[in-house]
């Protein structure tokens, strides 16, 4: 596991990003203490997904671009 003080990982992220994998992750430190760890994604979770992979699932109501009513726009902004 690679351990990076805050200084160093902002000084270096990017190098220490390319060589990140999933099996090894980054330990972020701050004065030596561990505050956070850095995972990289496995390669599946990287691949594009398909188009209209989510096709017949729902239907998009013909008044959905549509402005809202007053009542719930009213909700949005806290009046």
């Amino acid at each position: 596991m690679i351990q990076l003080n805050i200084h160093d990982a902002k000084t270096n992220l990017s190098k220490y990003l390319n060589d990140l994998t999933e099996d090894e992750p980054i330990l972020l430190c701050k004065r030596n203490v561990p505050i956070a760890k850095i995972v990289g994604l496995n390669k599946k979770a990287l691949k594009k997904r398909a188009i209209g992979l989510a096709k017949g699932d729902f239907i998009v109501p013909d008044d959905f671009l549509e402005p809202l009513p007053d009542d719930i726009l009213k909700g949005f902004e806290g009046s």
